[in-house]
């Protein structure tokens, strides 16, 4: 073979070769993250105003909204017929909660034994910067608490050494975890104040299989994995009053807000499913507000994981103060209620 055709074919081969790299990178390329930001996190209350009081009063949040809405897209977005409710909005730093009373029809009160290994359990962690003071302000205000008392998580597990953490219940009995990060973990603001209530870091849900929420949240939606860690031990059973507790925890964040934290007990493995037949106005519920600039887009990649919808698809609002008009409920593979909102 002469040198001019041997040159020849290493070129064509050479071009091949490129051509192939880029269809397979081209293949393989991360899509667009349907989910770009989560927003306020949502849970039912019996009295939208004595609870206002309790987050403002105990635990420093600002209420910067107060909306009552009625009306057909309202009953196609929440799944409930005949609903009045009223959302009271309260901000703590960057973060924010939506306490929604439903007027009508109300709701079922929870259960009386729930427990942190149900798989219907939700909670927001209220970042603080001195634990010491902040449980003399819960036990002044006479919380009813979750945990035992306050917790130092060992310095054997290095992924979560030195933080402080302490699970309590507001007045409808949601828990809530009051968490201190030292130096080194957590954002960086959280470090930069003196004052005692700073913002929420993340919302935490208890699922059966961390892998199958991964592919819900991460590949699906597009939030990024940011932490992980495995904890057990007498601090971490005494924290979530589990006995014998061993949790597989994953935190996942988009570009600003609270982080969707996922809690897989790999023991106890006996918690309770979310109830077939829980609804928005179930004092068990919560729903956590992620916004997206394509809502058709991730409804239907939702539709091709067999989500299952508590809306019938993306719902036209007419009342925007709670600053969307377009949004929908759809369940995670545990039963925990998102409202995907355009943006």
């Amino acid at each position: 073979m002469n040198r001019i055709l041997w040159a020849a074919l290493l070129a064509l081969s050479s071009l091949i070769a490129s051509g192939t790299k880029s269809c397979i990178s081209t293949a393989h390329a991360d899509p667009l993250p349907h989910v770009r930001k989560v927003g306020c996190v949502g849970l039912t209350v019996s009295d939208v105003d004595r609870s206002a009081e309790f987050y403002a009063r105990v635990l420093g949040f600002e209420k910067i909204a107060d909306v009552e809405q009625a009306g057909d897209p309202l009953e196609q977005l929440q799944g409930v017929f005949g609903v009045r409710l009223r959302t009271a909005r309260m901000q703590l730093g960057r973060e924010c909660l939506d306490l929604t009373e439903y007027l009508a029809p109300r709701g079922r009160p929870p259960p009386a034994d729930a427990r942190s290994n149900d798989r219907y359990f939700q909670h927001a962690a209220i970042v603080i910067s001195d634990m010491d003071r902040a449980y003399a302000a819960l036990r002044a205000a006479r919380v009813e608490h979750a945990s035992t008392g306050p917790q130092r998580l060992p310095d054997w597990n290095a992924n979560a050494a030195g933080i402080r953490a302490f699970y309590f219940r507001d007045p409808d009995r949601h828990v809530l975890e009051v968490i201190q990060f030292p130096r080194g973990k957590g954002d960086g603001r959280w470090q930069a104040t003196d004052r005692l209530f700073l913002g929420i870091d993340h919302t935490a849900i208890v699922v059966s299989d961390t892998d199958a929420s991964l592919r819900f949240y991460r590949d699906t939606l597009g939030l990024r994995v940011a932490g992980t860690s495995e904890n057990w031990g007498t601090e971490q059973e005494h924290l979530n009053n589990v006995f014998g507790a061993r949790l597989r925890i994953t935190t996942l964040r988009g570009t600003s807000g609270p982080g969707v934290e996922l809690l897989e007990y790999l023991a106890p493995r006996d918690g309770r499913p979310m109830p077939a037949d829980e609804r928005a106005n179930d004092l068990i519920h919560w729903q956590t507000t992620l916004f997206t600039g394509d809502l058709g887009g991730a409804a239907a990649a939702l539709r091709g994981l067999h989500a299952a919808f508590v809306s019938p698809g993306a719902v036209a609002l007419s009342d925007i103060r709670l600053g969307y008009g377009r949004a929908l409920l759809a369940r995670d593979p545990d039963g925990h209620v998102l409202q995907l909102a355009a943006e």
